[in-house]
């Protein structure tokens, strides 16, 4: 079906966020103009202002409405750790744990040959840099469990591996709740390999 040019660019705008398909694209859309105009205008505001204001630390990479973070400028937290993540979402989730008190480092990415992405294309430059520092005493590496974040994780373990910092990965395995029988070798297997003694 032909649909008129301006909801046709607000169906191909949709469309453009992941995980947004065709249908829900159209459902969205004509889920707008049923908005009050009012509420549209709020909402193309708020779009703005998070494009314009926002902008990563450039001490550790998270996202950020002021220049350093208000993580890096926290004076209470524990400047011997750095948690290094793929994305600003994996600090949010960090934090909202609330067990972790050491400073983060963001990626912005990771290792994926099969998409280009070289160590050269994430932000581990700037986490040697950090490391210069003589206050570190262990980075945690807390890429995501899958090809990508294990290569990243192996890679920068690697380069790290003659500083001397203790280099330490999060644990991998069952979630809490979860069965035996649903879980994959593959999980399984990690599970096995981080058990500890009780």
């Amino acid at each position: 079906m032909q649909y008129p040019e301006p909801i046709s660019k607000l169906i191909d705008s949709f469309m453009k966020l992941p995980g947004i398909g065709p249908k829900t694209a159209v459902r969205l859309a004509f889920f707008v103009l049923n908005m009050k105009e009012e509420t549209v205008l709020d909402f193309a505001k708020a779009l703005v202002n998070a494009k314009r204001n926002l902008s990563y630390c450039s001490i550790c990479g998270h996202i950020t409405d002021e220049d350093p973070c208000y993580l890096c400028k926290d004076e209470r937290r524990d400047r011997s750790i750095i948690c290094v993540v793929q994305d600003p979402k994996d600090v949010i989730a960090m934090e909202k744990m609330k067990e972790y008190n050491g400073l983060y480092h963001v990626l912005h990415g990771a290792i994926s040959p099969m998409d280009g992405i070289g160590p050269e294309d994430i932000n581990i430059p700037d986490l040697l840099k950090r490391l210069q520092n003589d206050e570190i005493q262990e980075v945690i590496l807390a890429t995501n469990p899958n090809i990508e974040g294990e290569a990243t994780a192996m890679y920068i373990s690697r380069l790290l591996k003659p500083t001397g910092i203790k280099i330490t990965r999060i644990a991998h395995g069952l979630p809490v709740g979860g069965d035996l029988e649903y879980a994959d070798e593959v999980t399984l297997s990690k599970a096995l390999e981080g058990r500890r003694e009780i």
